[in-house]
């Protein structure tokens, strides 16, 4: 190979090469912003389906119902205890309770056994704000008199912030 063969495969080399790193930067640049805005919408929507306690439920509606377990939701982002509350005249209301995470719920003393179908207990918290048998709960007790949290950011619970 003479040297004038040397520097043409030199220079087609190179310039080839910087082909490429052209490509890959036009890539880049036209596909990057598109990747980090799928990534961010897909993170996002979590955050932006979670609520504030003050967005479902109505600080001046405390509840405190007596009633008998019917299923317990270990579900993300929160848990749903279903109870059958019998009011005075023996009719049955069915009643949801958010609860905090399952994370939460066993760090703070449950187990997947604590609370169990046809249990009797007593929770405290507060009621939805649309007048639904809904609400998130406070505190738990059971027939026994223990009382567990239920992990929730209710006023007044562990993790509650105070105003500043």
């Amino acid at each position: 190979m003479t040297a004038q063969n040397a520097r043409q495969n030199a220079t087609t080399k190179t310039r080839r090469h910087e082909e490429e790193k052209s490509y890959l930067r036009g890539f880049v640049v036209s596909w990057l912003p598109l990747c980090v805005a799928v990534v961010l919408w897909l993170t996002g929507v979590p955050v932006l389906a979670h609520h504030a306690f003050a967005a479902e439920f109505d600080i001046n509606k405390p509840i405190s119902l007596r009633g008998m377990v019917t299923k317990m939701e270990w579900i993300n982002p929160h848990s749903w205890l279903h109870i059958d509350v019998k009011d005075a005249d023996g009719k049955v209301t069915s009643w949801m309770i958010e609860g905090g995470s399952p994370n939460s719920l066993l760090r703070l003393g449950f187990t997947m056994n604590a609370v169990q179908y046809g249990m009797e207990i007593v929770v405290e918290g507060y009621q939805a704000k649309d007048g639904s048998n809904k609400g998130v709960g406070r505190t738990l007790m059971f027939a026994d008199g223990r009382k567990l949290f239920l992990g929730s950011q209710t006023p007044g619970t562990p993790g509650d912030q105070p105003k500043k």
